[in-house]
């Protein structure tokens, strides 16, 4: 099982898990879609945004083995924001690949990339020879 270095392994200050510290051994979890209704609790969407921002920030839109991310934050965005990178795909492989789908996360989660595209903004001031 790849582990993400660097990867945050929870939404901080809460008890929100994004990784996992070791492989199961009798197998992986398999990851299914599970629906998200417009009443679930405003922490699991922080959660959820929380994890798509720390996607974005690690991957970008380049495919990725899914390795130690939890199954459990994966499943509330699979078939959605992120997606199988290969055919087929095998829900229950550390080592499938997936893929963040940029449109469906920016519309989903759009204070994600307002955050990351005010990042770039405010690199365009950092020269003062462009000025």
């Amino acid at each position: 099982m790849l582990k993400h270095r660097g990867f945050p392994g929870r939404l901080p200050g809460t008890d929100f898990q994004f990784t996992v510290r070791r492989a199961n051994p009798k197998g992986a979890t398999a990851i299914i879609r599970r629906e998200r209704y417009r009443d679930r609790r405003a922490a699991d969407r922080r959660a959820d945004e929380g994890f798509v921002r720390a996607l974005w920030a690690c991957f970008g839109d380049q495919p990725f083995e899914r390795g130690n991310l939890d199954a459990g934050r994966l499943s509330w965005l699979i078939g959605r924001e992120v997606k199988p990178a290969e055919e087929p795909f095998d829900p229950t492989s550390y080592e499938a690949l997936l893929v963040l789908d940029v449109d469906v996360a920016r519309a989903s989660f759009p204070d994600v990339f307002d955050d990351a595209d005010d990042a770039d903004d405010a690199d365009d001031f950092d020269d003062p020879e462009e000025w």
